[in-house]
């Protein structure tokens, strides 16, 4: 492993790993140092790791299957269809109807990776991801709201662009999209299902993250219906695929699976699955994983305008 100058330690499996969703709060994020950043050394931390993953056994399984969904759903990826012949497998008619061009990314919850081991690797993975699927940097929006202001620097100067607004996970996409959410909080990823649920939008749903059996599996199962209904919904019909960790990255990637969406496979749920979707409320839920939006910035959306902010080209790096 390259030297960071940090001291790095094989993970052990705790009891009740991967049981919990990434920790919404850092230690690295008090007054007066949450921007003492060095951009430089934090740069070359990431690519030093980069490098690491590169050569990882795992990372070429990750690579492969991450490329043989990307192929089956968008001609733009690994085929040419002027030579004559179709790239996607049955299934790939997910992305039929969509725009052409590369897949979007979206980054929810990555953590403060300028002190955080966890996630620095984290973030060089997505890296590599962008770099295989060949996904254009600036076609990859990053938020976590424990961001500081040297560390969003960072992002927009490797060419990421980074959001201001705290979405909530709540973002309708209308082109085929990989979210990746690596240990984000339950509600995160059932405001992304519940903001696409539909049998049109679904489809175009690609997820880096917590596998949902895992979820299911550990949740009793009517509070999982009452409090995560969408995750309950998508369970039975998603398709998923564990992706491999080694054991001594099991707290970094621990629990991963990819996550896609048939339009076969929606039509197992009944016609009420569709028509009753109302937005989660959370009210049972004291310990929800993920920092909401103050609640007058909640009410906007609810007045039907979404706020999103990107960060103006011209102040990215």
């Amino acid at each position: 492993m390259p030297n960071s100058g940090e001291e790095w330690q094989v993970a052990r499996r705790r009891k009740g790993a991967g049981r919990r969703g990434k920790i919404p709060h850092t230690a690295c994020h008090e007054p007066g140092h949450a921007d003492a950043v060095d951009i430089d050394r934090t740069k070359q931390r990431i690519t030093e790791t980069m490098a690491e993953l590169r050569c990882a056994d795992f990372w070429f399984e990750w690579r492969d299957r991450l490329t043989a969904v990307a192929k089956a759903d968008s001609p733009e990826v690994g085929g040419d269809p002027a030579a004559g012949s179709d790239p996607r497998p049955e299934g790939g008619d997910r992305a039929r109807e969509a725009p052409s061009g590369p897949l979007e990314c979206v980054c929810y919850g990555l953590g403060s990776f300028s002190c955080c081991v966890t996630a620095r690797y984290q973030l060089a993975m997505l890296l590599l991801i962008l770099e295989s699927l060949q996904i254009p940097m600036e076609w990859c929006s990053v938020y976590d709201p424990v961001f500081s202001s040297g560390e969003m620097e960072v992002l927009r100067q490797l060419g990421l662009n980074v959001l201001t607004e705290n979405e909530e996970g709540k973002r309708a996409v209308s082109r085929p999209t990989l979210f990746y959410l690596m240990h984000c909080g339950k509600a995160l990823y059932n405001n992304l299902l519940w903001k696409n649920w539909s049998r049109d939008a679904l489809p175009l749903l690609t997820i880096i993250g917590n596998s949902f059996a895992g979820i299911q599996d550990r949740m009793i199962q009517r509070e999982l219906q009452r409090d995560y209904s969408y995750i309950a919904h998508a369970v039975c019909v998603c398709e998923e695929w564990p992706l491999p960790c080694p054991s001594r990255l099991l707290d970094i990637f621990n629990d991963t699976a990819l996550i896609t969406f048939k339009p076969s496979s929606l039509c197992k749920l009944p016609q009420s699955a569709w028509r009753e979707a109302p937005e989660p409320q959370y009210q049972h839920c004291p310990d929800l994983e993920i920092i909401q939006r103050p609640t007058e910035m909640r009410g906007v959306e609810d007045e039907g305008i979404t706020v999103v902010s990107v960060v103006p080209s011209e102040m990215r790096g």
